[in-house]
């Protein structure tokens, strides 16, 4: 079995993903094809997993492809492809995603799924995505895409529509969310044998059900508890409990991602909405900084300390690929394109969040039918800003950009037409030869 890890230089996430295959006795003799264009982060990658391999049997093998000029040959017979990559780093494209709508008074907190800042991401990514798409259709037109980038949505449902390439995206909110919830909550005496549908879109999956190993309901106690921790000042997730009570349902994806996802709690003229909810702005910059010292900090005392045998981490990918290669059912929760509406009241074009049968021949998505009309009413103000920038990517009309800004919930309650277009003027000029040429 060949993988081949796009944006290997992503090391710690490399590390998890590559650590769990190796901690796998089905895939652990696995060839590991690392692919980056930044010679210094994949030789560290490639440095950490070579250690780890080491400590864990010395069953993998590893080769490493850098630049673009090698990625077919890294790509060439993969059976699996996982993606990672980041266009443009947090320098200099995270800064000016915050630091431009900043001058236009429009704050975020993590600008990576949606809002202008997850709108800029999708843009320098998808032409890059387009290409891994057409060359793995040339070298392994078989091989499965299991993309980690976000904006998930955006990213998974252009590869989706304009390749042939069988592609899911993975994200980790799914497999955690009943059971960060109910331990939030002091519920763990519930988490073993609960059961749970999640379905939506990505950042946005509703917990539509969850009940018991009984099969009681479970949501009267959640609503009780959560008003309580909606009074405690110093609580984190405030938004995502704000939703049971505003919109009947928990979701997948954190306070401080959901609170830039609408039209509610980022307003200028209401700026005590800050302190009310705990919404960190300027969160997603605060973070890579931590984390690109923490790396640095944690690669120097790998160099010289011993390693550790890796545990497997709670990330669908190589549970995915287990599953495939033994032919055993798996279920995930994957982002796919609802196309034979498994969301009935969604866009068959929308990437949508839903439970998914895993085995020998591939994802099957499962049909989850409508959701609640104001959960797929809220779906809806994302899927318009993901549809648009999808189509700004694919014709590269810069109108499109314009419109996927104005129909944003939070650009659009903030910010009239004319400075939209101003601040998306402005956007593309600082990113330069990060995005294609729009006209």
């Amino acid at each position: 079995m060949k993988l081949t890890f796009m944006g290997a230089g992503s090391t710690v996430f490399a590390r998890n993903v590559i650590g769990d295959c190796m901690a796998s006795e089905v895939l652990r003799d696995s060839v590991f094809a690392l692919y980056d264009i930044d010679g210094q982060r994949l030789e560290e990658s490639r440095c950490i997993l070579e250690k780890m391999n080491e400590v864990m049997g010395g069953y993998a093998r590893f080769e490493t492809y850098l630049g673009v000029e090698n990625r077919k040959a890294a790509l060439k017979g993969a059976n699996f492809v996982v993606n990672a990559i980041q266009v443009g780093g947090y320098d200099p494209c995270t800064i000016i995603d915050f630091e431009v709508p900043k001058k236009y008074g429009l704050r975020q907190t993590i600008a990576d799924t949606l809002g202008i800042g997850g709108i800029m991401r999708a843009l320098r990514t998808i032409p890059v995505m387009a290409d891994f798409a057409h060359d793995m259709e040339e070298v392994c037109p078989d091989a499965i895409f299991l993309n980690y980038t976000n904006p998930m949505a955006m990213l998974s449902g252009y590869v989706q529509r304009y390749s042939g390439i069988q592609t899911v995206g993975l994200c980790h909110s799914v497999q955690v969310c009943s059971k960060d919830l109910l331990r939030d909550l002091g519920m763990e005496d519930k988490l073993d044998g609960r059961r749970e549908l999640i379905a939506g879109i990505n950042h946005m999956a509703w917990l539509l059900k969850i009940s018991d190993k009984n099969g009681v309901d479970l949501y009267p106690e959640i609503k009780k508890r959560a008003a309580e921790k909606l009074l405690d000042p110093d609580y984190k997730n405030k938004v995502r409990l704000d939703y049971i009570f505003n919109l009947g349902y928990y979701c997948t994806e954190s306070s401080e991602h959901n609170s830039e996802y609408n039209m509610f709690y980022i307003k200028k003229n209401y700026p005590e909405l800050i302190d009310r909810y705990n919404i960190p702005l300027d969160e997603y910059p605060r973070r890579c900084i931590a984390q690109i010292e923490g790396w640095k900090k944690e690669y120097a005392e790998l160099q010289t300390g011993s390693m550790k045998p890796h545990e497997r981490s709670k990330e669908y990918a190589s549970r995915i690929i287990e599953s495939v290669v033994t032919n055993t059912p798996y279920e995930i929760g994957g982002n796919v394109l609802n196309r034979g509406h498994l969301i009935t009241n969604l866009p068959e074009d929308a990437c949508v969040e839903v439970p998914c049968l895993v085995n020998g021949d591939g994802i099957h998505p499962c049909n989850v039918g409508p959701l609640p009309v104001q959960c797929a009413a809220m779906n809806m103000t994302n899927i318009n800003v993901q549809l648009l920038t999808i189509e700004a990517a694919r014709t590269l009309k810069k109108e499109h950009i314009y419109q996927a800004a104005m129909l944003d919930p939070h650009t659009g309650s903030e910010l009239d037409i004319d400075t939209i277009k101003k601040m998306v003027d402005e956007l593309i000029d600082a990113h330069g030869d990060y995005l294609p040429k729009y006209h």
